[in-house]
């Protein structure tokens, strides 16, 4: 979720409707469940912090995104739907929607995810839920080359806006991991030094959503097995705040104060891993299954 001005998510939209179907937590959880078995056994995510999330009210869940951007948000929201019992409500860019075959967009709508507009975010804060923004959008998501875990948040301050307007605690999210699942060979600069970027202006496309091409397990673009982490950071309020959703230095501060929390994070989990004997899937395999040699 960004700011309505200059980015691709919390877009304005008349049309957007002031209900939407409300989705399932146990169908949600039961189809997440199964579907994510075999990736959930791979990547064997670890989470830290679960104690910092409200259990009586709702919170925005601010987060980095990692290359790719779908290979660890299903795993952070099945441990939440699973373990705590919490739906989060994903803010999805356009993109999802617009773009995207046709039946991507039901796949989101049916595990709780909305379009990232300043209308939808308000309705599900006026309903009291939990939501799951990026504000780095498709942008971070679409990584170049040394941008490995950096967040590009530009100055947008959407998020910051529509939780001090709504009273709303931010839970900062950190997430590492899936940067490490891939290479990259060439990204969205090497692409538009080329001719290309001539049928790509003519075409309209957005310069930001240029997906780099990647390198996984060998020369596949199959990830390779790491394992996720997560942290929960500490609860930021923005009570404080109350009545200046419209005052830039409010909205810088909320915003600033987040991404520190989150950069943190990465740095907190990026040292926690390297003590992890249990970080590449030789070594949790040989942790699972070495007692029954024995």
């Amino acid at each position: 979720m960004e700011s309505t001005a200059d980015t691709p998510n919390l877009h304005p939209s008349e049309s957007e409707p002031d209900e939407a179907p409300q989705p399932d937590p146990d169908f949600i959880r039961e189809m997440l469940g199964k579907l994510l078995a075999p990736w959930r056994w791979i990547t064997s995510p670890v989470f830290y912090g679960m104690e910092n999330i409200p259990e009586e009210r709702g919170a925005l869940f601010v987060s980095n995104h990692t290359l790719m951007g779908m290979l660890d948000v299903p795993l952070l929201l099945f441990e939440l739907l699973d373990k705590r019992g919490l739906l989060l409500r994903s803010l999805g860019d356009r993109l999802h929607y617009e773009t995207l075959p046709s039946f991507w967009g039901d796949v989101c709508s049916s595990v709780g995810v909305v379009l990232g507009t300043p209308e939808g975010c308000a309705r599900l804060m006026r309903a009291g839920e939990s939501i799951l923004v990026f504000p780095g959008g498709g942008r971070e998501v679409c990584k170049r080359k040394g941008e490995k875990y950096g967040l590009v948040w530009k100055e947008r301050t959407g998020f910051a806006r529509m939780a001090i307007e709504h009273g709303y605690p931010i839970i900062p999210v950190s997430a590492i991991g899936a940067d490490d699942c891939f290479d990259i060979l060439v990204d969205a600069n090497d692409i538009l030094n080329t001719p290309l970027r001539g049928p790509i202006e003519r075409l309209g496309l957005r310069e930001d959503l240029i997906p780099p091409l990647i390198r996984g397990v060998g020369l596949s673009v199959w990830p390779r097995p790491e394992r996720f982490y997560f942290r929960f950071g500490e609860v930021i309020e923005t009570a404080q705040y109350e009545g200046r959703s419209d005052d830039p230095e409010a909205l810088c501060a909320v915003r600033d104060q987040t991404r520190a929390a989150v950069e943190e994070g990465i740095e907190w989990l990026l040292a926690e891993r390297e003590h992890d004997p249990g970080r590449d899937l030789v070594g949790r395999l040989r942790r699972r299954f070495w007692p029954l040699r024995g």
